[in-house]
């Protein structure tokens, strides 16, 4: 269910980016920062299980980052 909802935060945002590029840049660094807190929660558990805790929160970050960037990238510009 979990991936279910970061796939369709992931699309919204190449959608967003892609159509309006400015749009784009406020939900993903809201969802950037959701996911961030989580992280820092799950790393907070002992040893490699915080490590563990945390990762999932680390690679949907990234697809979050690589999908809301997508139409900087298409027409040319770069992230901030």
């Amino acid at each position: 269910m979990v991936l279910l909802g970061i796939v369709a935060v992931c699309v919204v945002l190449a959608v967003l980016a892609f159509v309006v590029p400015r749009l784009s840049r406020p939900p993903q660094r809201g969802t950037q920062r959701t996911l961030g807190a989580g992280a820092r929660a799950g790393g907070k558990a002992p040893g490699i299980l915080g490590r563990a805790f945390s990762k999932p929160f680390h690679s949907s970050s990234k697809a979050v980052g690589r999908s809301g960037s997508a139409g900087w990238r298409a027409c040319g510009h770069m992230p901030f």
